[in-house]
């Protein structure tokens, strides 16, 4: 009787799923019409005599929202049949494998990126994109600190990244100073700005912190539009010096390296230069950010991260953790504001709008808040991705966010999101045990 009623219930369990799946893409389908009606489905333009043109693109809109009609039955499918992705506690195994996976894909990554400019020496294209997806690199890193290892949402950490570009932009101009003179001090400046932000967001967290930094932020870009005297204003600081090789210019004349070395002079030997310079910057940044993650600051961040009032509890002195990360993510932010301004050899506000935060912490989300190859894979996606769809300017922002909304369904810690602690307990019941039997006697 009972496999009687099994047998009934399973078809009756099945028509029920199907329905249900059948249903939940039907709404998708309809939500994305709704959306994709006026982004894809009708087109408008300026006419030449001040009035409005339009033209229809129905066959685009349809095949947009039929994919998204069979995407949205193969994602419930596949969530059915293979359940949750990640559990709250990553198995041992998991963590070894994924332990594993990183010390080969790290290593590998490092050895392509070094042959970057012998492969692709001719292509200016490449040794571009490249230096921006190591720029982007070296951010997430940096603010990985604030937010993956402190725990801090920071939505204007572009502030720290303007203060290193304008004080390097403002040394050099004005002081004659070469590059490695102004950039220990654009982070040193950076820094301070972020001791500045820390001192008023002690008390404050979640959404409220948020709110406070993105304030931060603005008000440096406001600062920088309307201070014209120093900044320039909207103008911008033009004329930046070049990054020299301690001294010796990377120019074609007869006192510049090529002479020296005594090889043709070519355009991209700059470029090489500032790749190789954005790398050495990005991993001096990854080493000490996992040195000081080792060290008891570097606890201290993680601790604040997973419990501020736990932290407290065990006599952390949150002020000055906060300030800490605050400063040291800063610091990071103005190099990478410093090698900026010498690459682009002009600055201006409009290099640093809040689109660059949400960039960078969405960079350091996707690729795992607290993974240091998880951040650098991410930018490598995000930054890499952008590039390949920048012929498909209309589906470029679509595809975008369609590719975070899947990430962070499947993996809603990143990329290579786990939380790993820099410290664990060995020999859990021999110290067990040893406590009990000192309890009884």
């Amino acid at each position: 009787m009972a496999k009687l009623a099994h047998a009934v219930a399973a078809p009756a369990a099945a028509k029920a799923g199907a329905g249900f799946i059948l249903k939940k893409a039907l709404i998708s389908a309809l939500v994305a019409l709704v959306l994709f009606s006026l982004m894809i489905g009708v087109r408008t333009e300026a006419g030449p005599e001040g009035g409005l043109i339009y033209w229809t693109r129905f066959e685009e809109l349809a095949g947009m929202v039929a994919a998204v009609f069979v995407g949205a039955i193969v994602v419930e499918l596949l969530r059915r049949w293979w359940g949750p992705v990640e559990t709250p506690k990553m198995p041992e195994a998991a963590r070894k494998t994924l332990g594993l996976a990183g010390r080969v894909v790290a290593p590998a990554l490092l050895i392509f990126t070094v042959l970057v400019p012998v492969i692709f020496y001719d292509q200016r294209y490449i040794l571009d994109l490249g230096i921006l997806v190591l720029t982007y690199v070296m951010l997430g890193w940096g603010l990985n600190i604030v937010v993956g290892l402190a725990g801090l949402l920071d939505l204007g950490y572009v502030a720290f990244y303007a203060v290193g570009a304008y004080s390097y932009a403002l040394l050099a101009t004005n002081f004659d100073l070469s590059f490695w003179v102004c950039l220990p001090l654009a982070g040193i400046l950076a820094a301070f700005w972020g001791v500045l932000l820390g001192f008023p967001v002690l008390r404050l967290r979640g959404d409220y912190l948020a709110i406070v930094t993105l304030a931060f932020g603005e008000i440096i870009r406001l600062v920088i539009i309307n201070w014209q005297s120093l900044t320039g204003g909207p103008n911008g600081i033009s004329g930046i010096p070049r990054p020299t090789v301690f001294g010796i210019p990377l120019t074609p004349g007869e006192n510049g390296l090529a002479a020296m070395l005594g090889v043709p002079f070519s355009p991209s030997q700059r470029l090489v230069f500032l790749f190789y310079l954005i790398l050495a910057l990005a991993l001096i940044t990854n080493w000490a950010t996992i040195r000081l993650r080792r060290l008891p600051i570097g606890r201290a961040w993680e601790a604040l991260r997973e419990d501020e009032v736990a932290c407290r509890a065990l006599g952390i002195n949150t002020t000055t953790t906060k300030l800490t990360a605050f400063a040291t993510g800063a610091m990071f932010g103005g190099f990478a504001g410093a090698f900026f301004a010498t690459r682009q050899g002009f600055i201006s506000p409009e290099s640093f709008t809040f689109q660059e935060s949400a960039l960078v912490l969405a960079i350091v989300v996707l690729g795992g808040m607290g993974s240091q190859l998880g951040v650098a894979l991410a930018a490598l996606t995000l930054i890499g991705g952008f590039e390949l769809f920048r012929g498909l300017d209309q589906f470029r922002m679509l595809v975008f966010g369609l590719s975070m909304v899947f990430l962070m369904v499947w993996r809603p810690r990143g990329l290579i999101g786990h939380r790993a602690p820099t410290v664990y307990l060995q020999h859990k019941q021999a110290i067990s045990s040893d406590l009990v039997k000192e309890g009884h006697g």
